[in-house]
C-alpha cells in the first residue's frame, strides 16, 4: 500500500512527527537528559525523610523537644535471661553468675555504654524467672545496627556458657541487624528480578529481541533519569528508601506498558499494508495520545498522596509522579525516533516458533478475545450481570477490613529467631520491650510542683492499670527535660496496648501533669507512633479520594467529551479496587487460600495498604480503560456502529492489554515472594487487582457496559460543550489515497 498523506494534530502527534524527523536529535537529547538528571542528582545527594518530621501530633512534639533539648538518644539493648524450666530463679546462684557474666562480656566490648543489672534496676519479672540487663551503644543510634556484631557475639558466648538458662539480646540494633541479615537483599533481588521478567514476557509476545529490548531499555532509562531528579527534589520534598522500591515498581510497570502501547500500534499498522512513515504517524497520534491521557491521569492519582501528610507518602507520591512523566515523555518523544532509526531491524534476532506475524493487510485480533468478545456483546445484560455480581462477591470482604500496623511476629512469623525474643521479653514484662515514653518539659525540670506532677504520674500510671512498671524517670536538669518510661500493659497486643496509652494521655496526665503551668508532656514511643500513624492516616483517606477520583473524572471528560465514558471508567475503577480490597481480607485478614500464596493469616490488612493501593490501581487501571476506549472511539469516528467499534477496539488491543498485564502481574508477585507479610500483603494486592482489571473489567464488563448503552456512549450534556476539547489528537485510520485525488486527500477529526 502506497504512502497516504495523513494531517495529524494534537501534542503526541507532534511530538511523535518532529522525533521521527530529528531521530538524532531526539535520542541524543534522551540520553543527554538521563546522563544529566543522575549526574546532577549524584552530586547533589539525596535527603531522606527525618522521622521526627515524618508525623505530626504528640509523636512529632516530643521528638522536636528532644531535638530542641540536644539530647541524644543512644540506641538502647537488653539482654533478656531467662530460666528454661526448673526451680531456678533470678535470686538463685546460677543465674546470678549468668547476670554478672553478661555484664562482663557487653563492657567488655568497648561498644557500650550505661550498662545496668537487673538487681539494681529491679527489672526482674513477677514470676521471677526473667531478668533484662539494658545498656546503651555507644555513637550515633542510627547506625548502631552496624557496630552491635561484637556485642551479639558476647552474649551467645554467655549463653554457651549457662545451658539451663536462655540468654539472648533484642534491641533496635540488633533486630535491625538481624533483619538486614536475613532480608536486606530480599528487595534488591526483587528489584534486580523484575528487569529480566518483564524482558522474558515481552520476548514472547514480540518473538524478536530488537522489540522487546526497546520497552525495557525505555522502562530503566526513565528509572535511571529519575533516581538522579530524586536527588534533586529531595531537598525540597525529602525521599526515603521506601520511595525509591515503589517508584521502580511503578516505573518498570507504565515504562514498559506505554512502549508496548506504542510499539504494536506501529507495528499492527506496518501488517496492514501500511509504509513505515503512515504507520509512525498513526501510532503518535493514537496511541501517542492514550499514552499522555493516560500519563497524566496516573501523575494526578499519584499526587493524591501528597495529600496524606506522612512525609513517606508524600515521598512514595512524588517520586512515582515523576517515574511515569518521565516515562510518558520518552514514549512520546524518543521512542519514534527509535522507532524510525532501526526501522525492519526492530524484528532483528527473531525468536523460532514464537508470535507468527500476521499476513500483510490482515488485522491483528486475538482470536481468543474475539470468542469472549462474541459472546459478551449477543448477551450484555446477562454479562454485566455476572461480572459485576462475581466482582462484588469478591469485594464483599472489604466491609470487614481491619487495618493495624503488624506486630514483629506478624510481620515476620517465626522466620526470625529475634521474633521469639521478642516474644518472651513481652510476656515476661509485658509493654517492655516497646514502653511508651513521656517526654516533660517545664520552666524549671527540679522545682517542687513538678516533681510531684511527676510522682504522682508514675504512681497513677500503675494504679489506673496502663502500667504494671517499672515506670523509669530521668531527669536532664540541665535541659529542663525530663524522659519516662512507661511499659504499657498489653504489649504487643497492640488493641490492648492502644487502650492503655489512651488512658496515660486521656486520663492520668491531664490528671497529674496537667496541672502544672506551662508544662508539656507529650506521650511518643513505638505504639504511640503508630496510633498517630493510622489517626493521620484515617484522617487522609477522604480528601485523597476525593481528589483522585473528581480528577481522574474530569481528565476523562476532557479526553473523552463523554460524561457516560468518565462515569464508567470511574465506576469500573472503583470496583476493581473493592474486588482487590476483598482479596487481601479474605487472604490475610481471613487466612482464606494464604498458604497458596506463601502468606500466613495475621488478622489484618497492614494501615498504610488500603490508601497506597488505591492511589497506584486508580492510576494504572487507566493505562488499559484509556488504551481500549481509545481504540473504541476511534473506531466509532470511522463510521463503525458503536458495537462494532467495541468488538474493534477490545480484541485489536487485546494482545497488548495481556502483554502488559502479565509483565505488571510478574513485576508485581515478585512482591508477594518476599518474606515481610507487608510486602507479600502489597505484592499480592498490585498483583490480584491488575489481573481482574486487564481481564474481567476490560474483557467483559466494560464491552458489556458500552454495548448495553449504545449511543449514549458518546453523550455530553450541552452545557458541557464549551469545556475544552481535548479529543483531537485522534487520527481516523488513513485511506489508501486514488492517483487522481492523491495530491488533495486530507483526512482529520
Amino acid at each position: 500500500m502506497g504512502n497516504t498523506d495523513v494531517r495529524v494534530r494534537g501534542l503526541a502527534a507532534r511530538a511523535g512527527g518532529w522525533s521521527a524527523r530529528h531521530r538524532w536529535a531526539a535520542v541524543g537529547i534522551w540520553v543527554l537528559f538521563v546522563v544529566l538528571a543522575m549526574g546532577l542528582g549524584s552530586a547533589a545527594g539525596r535527603v531522606d525523610v527525618d522521622e521526627n518530621d515524618q508525623l505530626k501530633g504528640e509523636t512529632h512534639t516530643a521528638a522536636r523537644i528532644i531535638a530542641d533539648a540536644g539530647i541524644e538518644q543512644p540506641a538502647g539493648e537488653t539482654v533478656l535471661i531467662q530460666a528454661k524450666g526448673g526451680n531456678v530463679r533470678a535470686t538463685s546462684g546460677e543465674f546470678r553468675a549468668a547476670v554478672t557474666d553478661v555484664v562482663a562480656a557487653v563492657g567488655a566490648t568497648g561498644k557500650v555504654t550505661a550498662v545496668t543489672s537487673p538487681y539494681d534496676t529491679r527489672t526482674i519479672s513477677r514470676d521471677g524467672r526473667s531478668a533484662l540487663v539494658q545498656f546503651d551503644m555507644r555513637g550515633d543510634a542510627d547506625t548502631a545496627a552496624e557496630r552491635v556484631a561484637p556485642v551479639l557475639d558476647a552474649v551467645a558466648g554467655v549463653q554457651a556458657k549457662h545451658g539451663s538458662l536462655r540468654i539472648e539480646e533484642i534491641g533496635g540494633a540488633s533486630m535491625k541487624k538481624q533483619y538486614d541479615d536475613a532480608f536486606g537483599d530480599d528487595f534488591k533481588q526483587a528489584e534486580l528480578s523484575a528487569v529480566p521478567v518483564a524482558l522474558g514476557i515481552l520476548l514472547i509476545a514480540f518473538g524478536a529481541l530488537v522489540a522487546a529490548l526497546l520497552p525495557v531499555a525505555l522502562a530503566v532509562t526513565a528509572i535511571m533519569a529519575t533516581m538522579g531528579l530524586m536527588g534533586l527534589v529531595s531537598h525540597l520534598q525529602p525521599m526515603s528508601d521506601t520511595a525509591n522500591s515503589v517508584m521502580l515498581l511503578v516505573g518498570m510497570a507504565v515504562g514498559v506498558d506505554y512502549c508496548l502501547f506504542y510499539l504494536r500500534r506501529e507495528r499492527e499498522e506496518r501488517d496492514a499494508g501500511r509504509d513505515a512513515g503512515t504507520a509512525l504517524r498513526i501510532a503518535a497520534a493514537t496511541s501517542g495520545r492514550a499514552v499522555i491521557v493516560s500519563g497524566v491521569t496516573v501523575c494526578v492519582a499519584m499526587a493524591g498522596m501528597l495529600f496524606t501528610g506522612l512525609a513517606t507518602f508524600e515521598a512514595m507520591g512524588l517520586a512515582s509522579l515523576m517515574v511515569v512523566a518521565v516515562a510518558m515523555v520518552g514514549s512520546v518523544t524518543v521512542l519514534p525516533a527509535l522507532l524510525s532509526l532501526l526501522g525492519e531491524r526492530v524484528e532483528k534476532g527473531r525468536i523460532p516458533f514464537l508470535r507468527r506475524r500476521p499476513r500483510r493487510g490482515a488485522p491483528a485480533e486475538s482470536r481468543f478475545w474475539t470468542a469472549v468478545l462474541r459472546g459478551v456483546l449477543a448477551r450484555p445484560l446477562v454479562s454485566v450481570v455476572v461480572a459485576a455480581g462475581a466482582l462484588l462477591a469478591v469485594a464483599a470482604p472489604a466491609l470487614g477490613m481491619k487495618t493495624q500496623q503488624l506486630t514483629l511476629d506478624q510481620e515476620f512469623g517465626g522466620s526470625l529467631p529475634i521474633v521469639q525474643t521478642y516474644n518472651r521479653v513481652n510476656d515476661a514484662f509485658p509493654g517492655g520491650s516497646e514502653p511508651a515514653q513521656v517526654v516533660v518539659r517545664a520552666k524549671d525540670i527540679d522545682a517542687p510542683e513538678v516533681r510531684r506532677a511527676l510522682a504522682d504520674f508514675k504512681e497513677r500510671a500503675i494504679s489506673s492499670g496502663a502500667s504494671r512498671g517499672p515506670v523509669d524517670i530521668r531527669l536532664e536538669k540541665g535541659r529542663d527535660v525530663a524522659l519516662v518510661s512507661v511499659p504499657l500493659v498489653g504489649g504487643s497486643d497492640m488493641d490492648r496496648a492502644v487502650k492503655s496509652l489512651d488512658k496515660l494521655r486521656d486520663e492520668v496526665r491531664p490528671a497529674t501533669l496537667g496541672r502544672v503551668e506551662g508544662l508539656q508532656a507529650p506521650i511518643t514511643g513505638q505504639v504511640a507512633g503508630n496510633k498517630d500513624f493510622n489517626d493521620q492516616l484515617l484522617g487522609s483517606v477522604v480528601p485523597v479520594f476525593a481528589f483522585v477520583v473528581v480528577f481522574a473524572f474530569l481528565l476523562m471528560l476532557l479526553s473523552f467529551r463523554s460524561l457516560t465514558v468518565a462515569i464508567t471508567s470511574i465506576v469500573l475503577n472503583l470496583l476493581s479496587v473493592g474486588a482487590a480490597y476483598g482479596i487481601l481480607v479474605a487472604v490475610f485478614q481471613h487466612g482464606w487460600g494464604a498458604s497458596l500464596v506463601g502468606a500466613e493469616g495475621v488478622g489484618a490488612v497492614v494501615t498504610w495498604l488500603p490508601l497506597f493501593l488505591f492511589v497506584i490501581l486508580f492510576g494504572l487501571s487507566m493505562d488499559y480503560h484509556v488504551f481500549v476506549v481509545s481504540r473504541i472511539r476511534e473506531a466509532r469516528m470511522r463510521g463503525r456502529s458503536t458495537k462494532d467499534a467495541i468488538q474493534h477496539g477490545v480484541v485489536t488491543t487485546a494482545g497488548v492489554v495481556t502483554s502488559a498485564a502479565v509483565i505488571m502481574v510478574a513485576v508485581f508477585a515478585i512482591f508477594g515472594t518476599l518474606s515481610m507479610q507487608s510486602m507479600k500483603q502489597m505484592g499480592v494486592g498490585l498483583a490480584a487487582a491488575v489481573l481482574i482489571d486487564a481481564t474481567v473489567i476490560r474483557g467483559v464488563l466494560l464491552p458489556a457496559v458500552m454495548a448495553l448503552l449504545g449511543e449514549r456512549n458518546w453523550y455530553l450534556p450541552k452545557w458541557l460543550h464549551r469545556l475544552p476539547d481535548l479529543t483531537h489528537d485522534e487520527s481516523p485510520e488513513p485511506v489508501p489515497a486514488a492517483p487522481a485525488r492523491a495530491a488533495d486527500e486530507r483526512l482529520t477529526v
